[in-house]
C-alpha cells in the first residue's frame, strides 16, 4: 500500500484514478453524458482553485506522470492541466 507525502497528494491520486476509470470506460460500462457530467464538474472545481493551489497541483501531477510506467496513464497525467482548465488565466 502506498505512502503519500501529504493529504493533496493521496486525494490527488484518488481523483485521477476515478478520472481515468471515466475516461476508459466504454458504453456499456459508463453513460457518456454522465461521464461527460463527471468531468465538467471535476473541470470547474479545478477552475476555482487559488494560483498557489492550483500549482500545487500541477507540480503534482507532473511528478505523478514522471513517476508512471503506463504510457498511455502517463500522457492522461501530462494533458490533465490543459485539459482541465488549469493552465487556463481566472477571470
Amino acid at each position: 500500500m502506498p505512502v503519500y507525502s501529504s493529504l493533496t497528494h493521496a486525494l490527488t491520486q484518488a481523483l485521477v484514478d476515478v478520472l481515468w476509470f471515466v475516461e476508459g470506460s466504454d458504453d456499456e460500462r459508463m453513460d457518456p453524458d454522465d461521464a461527460v457530467k463527471v468531468m465538467e464538474g471535476v473541470a470547474h472545481v479545478v477552475s476555482k482553485l487559488l494560483g498557489e493551489q492550483r500549482n500545487e497541483l500541477i507540480e503534482l501531477l507532473g511528478e505523478m506522470a514522471e513517476a508512471e510506467s503506463d504510457p498511455a496513464r502517463r500522457e492522461f497525467l501530462e494533458g490533465f492541466p490543459e485539459g482541465f482548465g488549469l493552465l487556463e488565466e481566472r477571470v
